[in-house]
């Protein structure tokens, strides 16, 4: 949450500080103890080119992305090895197709110098316009092993993966098909299945982490006020045997008996109070088979507003939302009194009766959650694809 004393606001341009240029701020830079002279080099070429700077960051460490993550963040995060930090300046108004503000990429080494564990930052407006971030970007950070961050953060974090949204007071107030601008954390690649022992110490780090990086950006913006790292998160989201009868722990949402021998365990991740609610299944020790989602962000619910427009079309009795479906995924976009809501449904591996499992969950899932959340009764029909 915001801490009581302030909240970050936009600035306007005549009462903002003028912007130092790179060279002065990594001269200034706590991190800039080692910088190379490459990287230096690097930053005073051409207008238009993003200059990277790559800082050693000896121990004790500095402070790294940004001036964001101090000794204690990177320590829990790595450990007591060595690191070294490289970042991209932040731009205030990216110009580029991926709306992208900057990236930091943090790399750890032990004693021989060979064994690394990397954290990459990056601060990016989700695409709301073109759709681009509505299938990779949820497969990793809206999965059922994320937890909202709790305490009023509107962000989510796993073992392996976090985001948090930077205030609307920093970044203005969003126009129709604007998504949140987000810093996101992703700590070496996206495991969806394994639980390791450190699974917990992990997503605490990566907690901590996000909050830090995201208050070095709404600083780096001209934007006052801070977050506050949650004190404590929910618990880890396990498998679970799947319970026909109310399957994802959907009441009355029942699983077909030609699905059963294929979807023999669910995780459920988010929850009340969180961007989004998860539900993954499976069977045995492969990954899920079928990715079930209500989102309620509306930061977030906007990068799928293309998507409800693609496709095959269908309306639904008793809401003004609309979807698309095709053979493995369905949208539908409900208007509740909450706001803008969505829910999605897809097939994400191949198995026996699999061409039939969004067909046939998709509208008992959509009527079920609409009335948990109270978007009152939903009745959808999808098309034959």
């Amino acid at each position: 949450m915001m801490t009581t004393e302030e909240t970050p606001e936009q600035e306007t341009a005549s009462a903002a500080e003028p912007r130092p240029s790179l060279l002065r701020r990594l001269l200034r830079s706590r991190t800039a103890r080692a910088v190379t002279a490459s990287a230096v080099a690097g930053a005073l070429l051409g207008a238009g080119v993003v200059a990277w700077r790559t800082d050693t960051l000896p121990l004790p460490k500095a402070d790294a992305c940004w001036d964001s993550l101090d000794e204690s963040t990177l320590s829990a995060l790595f450990g007591d090895r060595r690191i070294e930090a490289e970042e991209q300046e932040l731009r205030r108004d990216p110009q580029t197709a991926s709306r992208s503000y900057g990236q930091c990429r943090v790399t750890s080494f032990d004693d021989r110098g060979t064994g690394r564990r990397q954290a990459v930052l990056r601060v990016h407006y989700l695409d709301g316009l073109y759709g681009e971030d509505s299938r990779r970007w949820p497969e990793e950070f809206l999965s059922a092993r994320m937890v909202g961050l709790g305490e009023g953060l509107p962000g989510m974090v796993s073992p392996n993966r976090a985001w948090l949204a930077v205030p609307q007071q920093c970044t203005g107030r969003p126009k129709d098909g604007d998504a949140s601008l987000v810093v996101d954390v992703a700590l070496g690649e996206h495991d969806f299945d394994s639980e390791g022992p450190h699974d917990r110490e992990d997503r605490e780090a990566l907690a901590r982490t996000v909050v830090a990086a995201a208050n070095g950006v709404i600083r780096d913006l001209g934007c006052t006020g801070t977050y506050r790292a949650p004190r404590e998160l929910p618990p880890l989201p396990q498998r679970t045997s799947v319970r026909p009868g109310d399957f994802c722990g959907v009441d009355g949402l029942k699983l077909p008996a030609a699905h059963r021998k294929n979807l023999a365990w669910v995780r459920e991740g988010g929850g009340d109070g969180a961007a989004a609610r998860v539900c993954e299944s499976g069977f045995g020790s492969l990954g899920p088979h079928v990715r079930m989602m209500t989102l309620v962000d509306p930061g977030i619910t906007e990068i799928f507003g293309k998507e409800t427009l693609d496709g095959v079309r269908f309306h639904a009795d008793g809401n003004s939302g609309y979807g698309s479906a095709g053979l493995m995924r369905a949208v539908y976009g409900a208007n509740c009194q909450t706001g803008r809501v969505i829910f999605l449904m897809e097939q994400t591996r191949s198995y026996e009766n699999a061409p039939r499992i969004v067909a046939d969950l998709m509208p008992g899932y959509v009527a079920a959650e609409a009335e948990r959340i109270g978007c009152g009764r939903v009745t959808i029909e999808l098309p034959r694809v």
